[in-house]
């Protein structure tokens, strides 16, 4: 379950968004948005974080504006939450992921 979308901002970085499987759960989908140079470097990014099967074949599920907003206002440029989550729900810094799939 690889959907997703990005979208170019005008200083030419990009925001991908992409509904992955949870580390832990693989049942449970989550919702990943970086932060990068380019499309290819957001996805080694996530390859380098265990999502070894994130692909980006499409535009099907753009970023929203409240997704874009999170990731730039992140420290580390990478956010997660549940996919399919309310609007008001919290975006997590990707650390927090990865400490649910180790206690898992």
């Amino acid at each position: 379950m690889a959907v997703g979308g990005f979208i170019k901002l005008p200083g030419g970085t990009v925001v991908v968004a992409l509904g992955l499987p949870h580390p832990a759960c693989p049942e449970l989908a989550v919702r990943v948005v970086v932060h990068a140079v380019n499309r290819q470097r957001a996805l080694t990014r996530l390859s380098n974080l265990g999502f070894r099967g994130a692909r980006l074949t499409g535009n099907a599920e753009p970023p929203t504006p409240d997704e874009v907003s999170a990731v730039l206002h992140h420290p580390d440029g990478l956010v997660w939450r549940e996919y399919g989550a309310l609007g008001t729900d919290p975006w997590y810094p990707i650390s927090t992921l990865k400490r649910l799939s180790h206690h898992a």
